[in-house]
């Protein structure tokens, strides 16, 4: 139960819960990264060079744009697949860069099914992973802004460090080759959950007009309640009866077109033309 509004003491549940992205999966893979480019690009790219501080700002433009993805989705959903969007591009950046070194210094590329590349790939699974990477964890959660979050950081980098503090260039690229796969393919999935969660439930504001007229039925609810009734123009649910909100098509021949849409879902999938007349 949400407290009540005079209770300062107490913190609001958010309608959009964000934070907690130390815990998903395609963050702490792009920590990895960026510590392993970082280092990598001390010890084998020249300081002067522009590739050094381009394959430094890529490492670190991946990683940081998830975290802020993940904390504007509460009020952005747009901002969300702008930021992973950008995140995923950052990284594909670094890849070519790695590649680049490997080819222009005639290296091996790892194939993909090496034992080497194997094995880098098998540490992944020493990684907790979080139960859905499109989650948002709970506003009460506190690991984005405790110590905690370093000692795992630190830990998950042991588990690489062979790899990545390998004495041979071509096998610390390869590793952070195999790493940005990793990445790039959590994103990816990562992306297309939040783009169906964008078209099943909505935007925030969409959210938002729901979250209201749940919140006005629950006032009509008392039958003492002589308030005015100003959303007697949305019309009612034909299937549950509920009060409907306005939505927009985001896939199919009506893309872009908006319609009334229950205020249930996703548990009622009601939906009537736009020019229905109110309940």
């Amino acid at each position: 139960m949400n407290p009540a509004p005079d209770d300062p003491g107490r913190p609001r549940r958010r309608l959009r819960p964000s934070g907690g992205y130390r815990e998903l999966r395609s963050f702490q893979t792009s920590t990895l990264i960026y510590d392993g480019t970082w280092s990598f690009c001390e010890r084998f790219i020249d300081r002067r060079s522009r590739t050094h501080d381009q394959m430094v700002q890529a490492a670190r433009s991946g990683r940081q744009n998830i975290a802020e993805g993940n904390r504007a989705g509460a009020v952005s959903s747009k901002s969300e697949l702008e930021l992973t969007n950008w995140a995923r591009a950052s990284l594909e950046e670094l890849l070519l860069d790695c590649q680049d070194y490997l080819r222009h210094r005639k290296l091996p590329l790892w194939p993909k099914e090496s034992a080497e590349a194997s094995a880098v790939r098998a540490l992944g699974r020493k990684i907790g992973a979080r139960k859905d990477p499109t989650d948002r964890s709970d506003p009460s959660n506190r690991t984005d802004l405790s110590d905690p979050e370093d000692a795992g950081d630190r830990a998950r980098y042991a588990l690489y460090a062979p790899w990545l503090e390998h004495e041979s260039a071509m096998v610390v690229a390869n590793t952070l080759i195999c790493l940005i796969h990793q990445a790039n393919y959590l994103l990816d999935q990562q992306l297309a959950g939040l783009e169906q969660e964008f078209i099943e439930g909505g935007g925030y504001s969409e959210q938002l007009a729901a979250a209201r007229l749940a919140f006005r039925r629950k006032e009509r609810s008392d039958p003492t309640d002589q308030t005015d009734r100003t959303d007697q123009h949305f019309p009612k649910c034909p299937q549950c009866g509920k009060l409907m909100t306005l939505r927009t098509a985001r896939q199919g021949k009506n893309q872009g077109s908006q319609f009334w849409g229950c205020t249930g879902y996703p548990d009622c999938k009601g939906a009537v033309p736009l020019d229905a007349p109110a309940a």
